[in-house]
């Protein structure tokens, strides 16, 4: 039994848990075949599908690059990632590649119910629809992670590290019960965090080993968030990572582009299908100037919005100011903004007093990963009446009279009020994710956190470039020779910033 870099000071507890391995082997689940909202769906979600896969030529390529070989099988995986249609074409990249896979959304409200009826169909589990409680969500996780015979995955498909967190999670309370021979007392207010303390309590209950049966067998986990490989190089520097992870979000052809240009069109979809607003004269207020910040601002730009940036980094703040946008605090346009769109991956961005200072009827939206970027509990919880115009555009009522909007309860508002980023933009970073699990796949590397390598993501951009009639110079012998790289490249050092 392997046991994944682990601190020395868990060693007697390590040693006690492997003695005890199998005395309880009670399913942690009742395994499902799977658990959509109306199977009925399916034949719309293959038609999408079919489509799809023509703007999505990066996947369609690696299909027919390595699906003869077989590549992915044997292997478990589990994927936990938003269930659109795009990524019913990476489930079936994956089948194709000859993997075993399991499949939840890692959005509460980003699935797509006919992409995941037609994946249900294909006879592939996927538990995932729109509109699933924070209890179902994380039940979805744990019937992904589970195999027959309550096995766990060898390979991991992560979107903000959810299934990553639960693993580890469960992992850290078994260990604490082997130690102490009682559960740690619970003491996060947070809804979210509550039900996952809670599910990995009931885990125990069932299986006192669970986590620590199934982690040996797990190879690694390719994350693709910016957020969730923040968690990672946590994870890492603490010495807690329990098995190899891929950074695909820094890949070039991921943060470069899905983060970019997905946002600069996907943002204006959501707020436009939810609101019905007119964009052009408003003042909009991004709060981040990362990638997605970038794509968000240039689209609201181009919809001609005045837009200002609020930033804590001044090399951002600086690429915002010569761009154009006005770089102001929060504070000081909380009475200014029409539109207000958070975009940083960090927390309490804005706060519900800064949501009783904006003006009337101003609508607030977020499209970082997670929904804590706003005070959507404190605002739920506060003296605000709440009424629901339609699923995930919701009106609040200060005793003032002044209303804001919220948009998709504070969650992903271009995946929680539309379909999220195009095909063709989301092949590239899923051209990323399989790669990686071919690579960990193959190479069954040590623990720890890798990045793709140039070659590679070089690779990705090529394989889109006929797609859009695009012809790419080649460098000839004595020029290559001239600047130190390889005619086929790599044509950038490793930390060239894009």
């Amino acid at each position: 039994m392997r046991v994944a870099n682990l601190n020395s000071d868990n060693s007697v507890i390590i040693k006690k848990v492997i003695k005890n391995a199998g005395e309880s082997m009670n399913n942690v689940v009742e395994i499902l075949p799977n658990k959509v909202k109306d199977m009925s769906l399916s034949k719309l979600g293959r038609y999408q599908i079919d489509i799809s896969e023509k703007e999505m030529p990066g996947l369609m390529s690696l299909r027919k690059q390595h699906a003869d070989k077989q590549p992915l099988a044997g292997f478990r995986l589990t994927g936990s990632l938003h269930m659109t249609t795009e990524t019913a074409i990476l489930i079936e990249t994956l089948k194709d590649l000859g993997a075993d896979v399991r499949w939840a959304s890692c959005n509460i409200f980003s699935t797509q119910d006919e992409a995941a009826a037609a994946i249900a169909k294909t006879g592939t589990p996927v538990y995932a629809w729109k509109g699933e409680t924070l209890e179902e969500y994380w039940e979805c996780t744990l019937q992904a992670l589970t195999f027959d015979g309550n096995l766990g995955p060898n390979l991991i498909v992560d979107d903000g590290g959810d299934a990553t967190l639960l693993i580890h999670k469960g992992y850290e309370l078994e260990n604490y019960f082997n130690e102490h021979g009682n559960y740690p007392e619970i003491t996060t207010t947070n809804p979210e965090e509550l039900v996952v303390e809670k599910l990995i309590r009931k885990v125990h209950k069932l299986n006192g080993n669970h986590w620590h049966n199934i982690v040996p067998d797990i190879i690694g986990v390719s994350e693709e968030t910016t957020t969730g490989v923040a968690r990672l190089v946590q994870m890492e520097q603490e010495k807690k990572l329990l098995f190899s992870a891929f950074n695909v979000n820094d890949s070039a052809t991921k943060s470069k582009f899905d983060n970019l240009y997905g946002c600069r069109e996907s943002l204006a979809d959501g707020i436009k299908r939810s609101t019905e607003v007119m964009l052009a004269g408003k003042t909009v207020v991004v709060c981040g100037y990362g990638d997605v910040g970038k794509g968000c601002a240039q689209s609201m730009k181009s919809y001609g919005c005045k837009v200002i940036v609020t930033e804590i980094d001044p090399i951002c703040a600086l690429q915002a100011a010569m761009e154009g946008y006005e770089v102001k605090t929060l504070e000081s346009v909380l009475d200014k903004g029409h539109l207000f769109v958070t975009t940083t991956g960090n927390k309490d961005i804005i706060t519900l007093e800064d949501m009783r200072k904006m003006r009337d009827q101003a609508i607030v939206c977020n499209i970082g990963h997670f929904d804590n970027e706003i005070q959507v509990d404190a605002l739920n919880d506060s003296d605000a009446k709440r009424e629901q115009i339609k699923p995930q555009y919701d009106r609040y009522t200060f005793p003032d009279g002044k209303q804001i909007f919220l948009l998709a309860e504070g969650r992903l508002v271009n995946l929680g009020c539309a379909t999220g980023h195009a095909s063709f933009v989301m092949s590239t970073s899923f051209a990323n994710q399989v790669l990686a699990q071919l690579f960990l796949a193959k190479e069954k590397p040590e623990v720890k956190l890798y990045n793709l390598p140039k070659e590679l993501d070089e690779e990705v951009a090529r394989l889109h470039l006929k797609h859009l009639d695009a012809d790419l110079t080649v460098l000839t012998k004595d020029q290559a020779d001239y600047i130190g790289v390889k005619v086929e490249g790599p044509f950038k050092k490793d930390e060239y910033r894009y």
